[in-house]
């Protein structure tokens, strides 16, 4: 099946249309039984999660000119039908003329931020990953940990096994014995303990190679993948995911396990970030791009900053109001709090293409009024709006002030060169411009 895989790739905000009609511009047509999966998987995931997609919606559905249409917004990474097809969706990255390669290469390294195991401390660059799928190269980072696993060597456990032998072995059944072998003295029912590697921690790493084999479009990743069942041909496949996970150790013994089964979690259960369903989807790897973003800055950020500063991600600490009985109320959660010699500076990361040349450059009234409410509360020498920077930003510092304390700034992030952004933005953040 991987082999006759066809492969869509668009960029967000750009679209599909349904079936073999001239497309609006701006799209691609996509054949309809493809479409209505994605359609079936916008509509569930709607119905069954409105609070949570309310304000980060995973796919627009529309029509133009009488043609439907899918609108990319909001989450990247990609889908994979039960029929091989993959669809990929990369964030929009503004700097030029930025290719699809290129594209891919930014938005993996921007994955590295996220807090899961399964992409902080891989190393990208050895798969050649720009000239693969986003799908492919998910599997490939699997091979890879599993590869490492085996050369570690695989751990096994005891099992207890209950058998009529023709030897002796453990202790004898004597129930059994008498039962099955009244009239067979040749056999004798022994029960022992056997050591094998049928464990579930093998079980689950077997039973996603062999659902990865049938879905790779790669040659080379169907060929590590024959090579490592090879070394669980003494492994039963899981036949209980969720009963196998459940079983899983946690001790310090099996810890190398961590990235690989985070890798099975990815897989088995068909989600990434969050959990998606659709009836005709093999597996859905999407991101939202405001978490991933939002990482990635804390992340260049981190380690922009000089090491006497102070910075926490999701503070809570303070809320609007309190309640009559002294609770909080309406808490506050700014994504980044920096405390250093220089004060206390709060910032929110947006991914939102802003306008330089619109009203308020684009930026949303709502979001201004948050901002204002965590200067106050967290006596903020400055608060900072942080967004991708779009491509007629000319520099310069956009600034506000309310007139009453608070000051506010926008700070845009070049996915194209973050480190000399986020360099720029530390300077500012310690009162010396960046040249």
């Amino acid at each position: 099946m991987g082999g006759s895989n066809k492969n869509y790739t668009i960029i967000e905000y750009g679209g599909f249309s349904r079936g073999s009609k001239p497309p609006p511009a701006g799209y691609q047509p996509l054949p309809e039984g493809t479409f209505d999966a994605l359609e079936d998987l916008i509509l569930a995931n709607n119905s069954e999660k409105e609070t949570e997609t309310e304000a980060c919606e995973l796919l627009s559905l529309s029509s133009k000119h009488g043609v439907k249409t899918i609108t990319a917004k909001n989450y990247v990474g990609v889908v994979t039908m039960r029929d091989g097809t993959v669809v990929e969706i990369l964030p929009k990255i503004y700097g030029g003329d930025v290719g699809v390669e290129e594209t891919r290469r930014i938005f993996l390294a921007m994955l590295r931020a996220l807090n899961d195991v399964s992409f902080k401390a891989f190393n990208f660059s050895s798969l050649r990953a720009e000239r693969l799928t986003l799908f492919e190269v998910f599997i490939s980072m699997f091979i890879a940990e599993v590869a490492t696993l085996v050369k570690q060597g695989l751990k096994s456990w005891y099992i207890p096994v209950e058998a009529n032998e023709r030897f002796f072995k453990g202790k004898v059944n004597v129930a059994r014995d008498i039962k099955d072998n009244f009239a067979r003295r040749d056999r004798v029912f022994v029960e022992y303990d056997e050591w094998s590697l049928d464990r579930p921690e093998n079980r689950l790493l077997k039973e996603t190679l062999l659902f990865l084999c049938k879905q790779t479009g790669s040659s080379r990743n169907r060929q590590d993948i024959m090579r490592l069942l090879c070394v669980f041909d003494a492994v039963t496949p899981s036949a209980d995911i969720e009963g196998d996970f459940s079983k899983c150790s946690v001790s310090r013994m099996m810890s190398h396990y961590e990235k690989a089964l985070s890798w099975c979690r990815l897989f088995l259960r068909r989600n990434s970030f969050t959990a998606f369903a659709g009836s005709e989807i093999a597996v859905a790897l999407l991101f939202p791009m405001e978490k991933v973003f939002e990482s990635y800055v804390a992340r260049k950020l981190r380690q922009a900053m000089p090491y006497d500063a102070e910075l926490s991600t999701q503070d809570g600490r303070y809320s609007l109001f309190k309640t009559a009985t002294g609770g909080k109320a309406f808490r506050l959660r700014p994504d980044i709090v920096l405390c250093s010699g220089e004060g206390v500076f709060v910032m929110d990361t947006k991914w939102k293409l802003l306008d330089v040349e619109a009203t308020n450059y684009g930026i949303a009234q709502a979001d201004m009024y948050q901002m204002y409410a965590y200067g106050k509360k967290y006596n903020a020498k400055k608060v900072i709006l942080i967004y991708p920077q779009p491509d007629n930003y000319s520099g310069g510092i956009i600034s506000f002030s309310s007139g009453d304390g608070v000051a506010a700034e926008i700070a845009f992030i070049d996915l194209m060169d973050p480190d000399g952004s986020l360099a720029a933005l530390s300077e500012r953040l310690r009162g010396r411009p960046h040249a």
